[in-house]
């Protein structure tokens, strides 16, 4: 048999599992997503801080609710773990509210991306510092931020929609003869009046926040099946009849059982299968749409806005950054 014949002028390329895994975690990027979430994050890092500082004498120093002898029971007891801060070796209020207010100061900064390599370090060293020392008063809200906070710290988040990009095309020439404020603030060289290039940490730092996300529900969603009302279709109806979280009254929907039971094996295979669904092209907005839902009601009907909120603003990482290039206006930067 004659071998069929293969015309000259098309070429197949085949990748290898090396060339698909090197441009899923490091193909470049723009920082459009990255500078979203870190608008959210840094302004979320700076509330935080400002509401332990409306009663911070409870939290730390002598008079803590857990103060440092219990913390060091607790951590370094008969199983210590890796968890440090130097909060816990201090009872110096002034230090802890120097600590609290540069905190405050250095999220703000991480959302306006002013030097953001530099504020988003600080931002997520010194609220990591805090959350390490707030044992037994964490919240999810507290959790997800910082490991938003974490990963931006390993991207470029600040090279679109930022202070450090407006000054880059204004002032060009004090960053092309300064390389230490090029440094300190992430942003890479570019001519006046240009965006800045994709860069490849961007794609990892998004791979990262997308990786653990999808871990965050698959293991929430397995320890859901651990509870019967789960099973029976029932956790909805307790979830919005809980007078401790209710912000509105959504009991109505108790005359709807079917309703109720819907919702509840829907959210409970929506998280569970996140980390599946997500991926595909054709079943990720669907994904996101619930995730708005989700995350949209227990913000609006059980009283926890700013954790609805962020864990929102952590399903962005999966909105493409190209997408919201074309929706803002081809990514013009503030100088234009």
């Amino acid at each position: 048999m004659m071998a069929p014949l293969k015309s000259p002028g098309i070429q197949f390329e085949q990748k290898t599992f090396f060339d698909s895994f090197r441009e899923f975690f490091f193909a470049p990027t723009s920082a459009h997503a990255l500078a979203v979430i870190r608008i959210a994050t840094g302004c979320m890092i700076a509330y935080i801080h400002l509401i332990w500082m409306l009663n911070l004498e409870s939290f730390m120093g002598p008079f803590a609710l857990i103060n440092n002898e219990a913390w060091q029971a607790i951590h370094r007891g008969q199983v210590p773990d890796t968890k440090w801060t130097y909060l816990a070796y201090t009872e110096s209020m002034s230090l802890i509210w120097c600590h609290e207010m540069l905190a405050c100061m250095a999220g703000l900064l991480l959302a306006g991306g002013f030097l953001t390599r530099t504020s988003s370090l600080l931002a997520w060293f010194l609220t990591l510092m805090t959350v390490h020392r707030m044992t037994g008063m964490l919240f999810g809200l507290d959790q997800i931020t910082i490991m938003l906070a974490m990963y931006l710290c390993l991207g470029r988040p600040g090279n679109v929609w930022s202070a450090d990009c407006w000054l880059q095309n204004r002032y060009s020439t004090l960053f092309e003869n300064h390389l230490w404020l090029r440094r300190l603030s992430g942003s890479l060289p570019t001519e006046c009046g240009t965006e800045m290039p994709d860069c490849w940490s961007n794609t990892f730092a998004t791979r990262m926040i997308q990786l653990h996300l999808c871990v965050i529900y698959l293991f929430g969603g397995l320890g859901k099946l651990r509870g019967e009302m789960w099973w029976d279709g029932s956790a909805m109806w307790f979830s919005v009849a809980s007078y401790e979280y209710q912000s509105l009254d959504m009991t109505w929907v108790g005359h709807f059982p079917i309703l109720c039971s819907m919702a509840t094996h829907l959210t409970l295979f929506w998280e569970v299968g996140y980390c599946a669904i997500v991926w595909p092209r054709w079943t990720r907005p669907w994904t996101l749409l619930v995730a708005c839902f989700v995350h949209g009601g227990i913000a609006l009907f059980l009283g926890m806005v700013t954790f609805g909120f962020m864990m929102l603003v952590a399903n962005f990482a999966f909105v493409s950054p190209y997408y919201l290039k074309r929706w803002m206006g081809v990514g013009k930067n503030l100088s234009e």
